[in-house]
């Protein structure tokens, strides 16, 4: 089994890794890779998430197969054969054992040929205490996929032995004097990308793995992780293609889970650090990149056509969009340059190897009274926040629009606890946080559009027409959210332990009750 943590770095800081004092008393091995990876030509291995790989080391050559890996943030681990063969031209099946052939059953080796291949220098440092031991290696070179090319730049924290909590201690230890960044993908996985098997796309939440048998500690490293997959696994697309817009959608999507998460562990009196201000942080420094993105690519299109576009002054319209494309590429650049700082990295890091400790401790709440407390606290603050939902304010109605986030956030990552009786609130709830969602994202627009420098007496005319516009909006939008609101307030509540002859269900504006059994 292969656990290790993979980490980026820029060219330019090559030079720190190998003065870096863990790694510059220790005699470094270097040597050139070849990898050649196979796969058949509709791409058989990589659907089953298995990568075969023969690689030349010195005068030997090495078979590979790795099957599909399980992350945890950083940290990926998974099962692996190796073993070396005569020839580097095609793969040696006979060398696999019966484990390794059951996952190419069906795959016809003749169609197994070269897809793509890798070739860089590697250099190796051995690090190891009284009880574990791990390798950092240090890769600078390239993929190569037909005419195609793409940069390697990176480290590698491979387990040898005992905890992998040491890679974290390792990695932690590297950040202090070297900038590296958060890329979780193995170099298959990057070289499919290349050759065109895959196309890259923002990965959305994942459910969280829990049941009603775990421990209420369980739960909690299970919503965590789901949570810090997801943000993970979105970093590289929005560093690489920033244009898609939804990559960073998925992001705030992944560290607002995590926020909610960490949010949890105070009612288990877990220890999270300082993970909740770094997360609002991070928060903070990505929402005018989205807001930006959702102004100009749902906000404004919308408004135009209440308008008709032909009433905006089209050069005025010219100079204005350049400008807010101007200012949304800088916020997204701004955005970028968070995931690549060391504080970021270690804030991933930090919660990662939390997620090695499962917080099974018996005196913890099972999972579901846990579930049912939690998901009726948020009830209760989300009832409260649209009490008199037809008079609130902007300002109160964003309130609401966060309190539905959370309840929505929790009762997902609780939903498989209650499989189908879930469904109908939770859609109920959706429908309200994205009807509140679009009334705020019209009165972001109207912020925004305040903020833009006015260059003349025309374009300033042309502003306050469009801020007129979103104004409009959103009154004519306010009427849609109130019946919105009660159809969720009429909703079951899934999570209430319902007694023969009694209703759990809440009637709008009324109270609460709640039943003991």
């Amino acid at each position: 089994m292969e656990i290790e943590l993979k980490l980026s770095l820029h060219p330019r800081h090559i030079a720190r890794i190998r003065r870096h004092p863990l790694l510059s008393k220790i005699a470094p091995e270097q040597r050139p890779l070849l990898s050649i990876y196979f796969d058949t030509p509709k791409f058989d291995l990589m659907q089953r998430g298995i990568a075969l790989r023969v690689r030349r080391v010195d005068d030997q050559w090495i078979q590979t197969l790795k099957a599909e890996a399980q992350s945890v943030g950083a940290l990926s681990s998974r099962p692996e054969w190796e073993m070396a063969i005569s020839d580097g031209s095609h793969p040696d099946f006979s060398v696999l054992p019966p484990t390794a052939l059951d996952l190419l059953n069906g795959i016809k080796p003749k169609h197994i040929a070269p897809a793509f291949s890798t070739e860089f220098n590697r250099t190796t440092w051995q690090i190891d205490n009284s009880e574990t031991q791990a390798e950092v290696a240090l890769d600078i070179g390239k993929i190569y996929a037909g005419e195609m090319s793409r940069d390697i730049c990176e480290v590698e924290i491979e387990l040898k032995s005992g905890a992998p909590a040491f890679l974290f201690d390792i990695a932690t230890q590297l950040l202090e004097q070297v900038p590296l960044h958060i890329e979780p993908r193995s170099k298959a996985e990057r070289g499919y990308i290349l050759s065109g098997a895959v196309i890259a796309s923002p990965i959305r939440a994942i459910q969280p793995a829990i049941h009603k048998d775990q421990t209420a500690g369980e739960a909690w490293n299970a919503i965590l992780q789901a949570a810090l997959v997801q943000l993970v696994a979105n970093v590289p697309g929005f560093l690489e293609n920033a244009h898609d817009t939804e990559y960073l959608h998925q992001l705030r999507i992944a560290l607002r889970r995590l926020r909610s998460g960490v949010l949890l562990a105070k009612s288990l009196d877990l220890d999270t650090p300082d993970w909740d201000r770094s997360l609002r942080e991070s928060l903070h420094t990505f929402n005018p990149a989205r807001d930006w993105d959702v102004f100009l690519q749902e906000t404004l299109s919308g408004v135009l056509t209440i308008m008709g576009e032909s009433l905006w002054n089209t050069p005025v319209k010219d100079t204005t969009l350049a400008q807010m494309r101007d200012i949304a590429a800088h916020a997204r650049q701004r955005a970028q340059a968070l995931l690549l700082k060391p504080l970021f990295t270690r804030l991933v890091l930090d919660i990662g190897r939390s997620l090695l400790t499962t917080h099974a401790d018996s005196q913890l709440r099972d999972t579901k009274r846990w579930a049912e407390v939690i998901l009726e606290k948020h009830w209760h603050t989300l009832r409260k926040r649209c009490h008199g939902f037809a008079k609130l304010d902007s300002t109160e109605r964003h309130r609401a629009r966060i309190a539905a986030k959370k309840m929505r956030y929790t009762a997902e990552a609780f939903a498989p606890l209650y499989g189908k009786r879930a469904n109908h609130f939770i859609t109920a709830l959706a429908a309200f946080q994205d009807e509140l969602g679009h009334e705020n994202d019209i009165h972001i627009g109207m912020q925004l559009l305040r903020k833009l420098p006015r260059k003349s007496v025309t374009h300033s005319f042309e502003l306050g027409r469009l801020s007129g516009a979103l104004e409009l909006e959103a009154t004519q939008h306010a009427s849609s959210s109130n019946s919105v609101w009660r159809r969720l307030a009429r909703s079951k509540l899934f999570w209430r332990r319902e007694p023969v002859g009694f209703s759990n269900r809440s009637e709008p504006g009324g109270n609460v009750r709640i039943f003991s059994i």
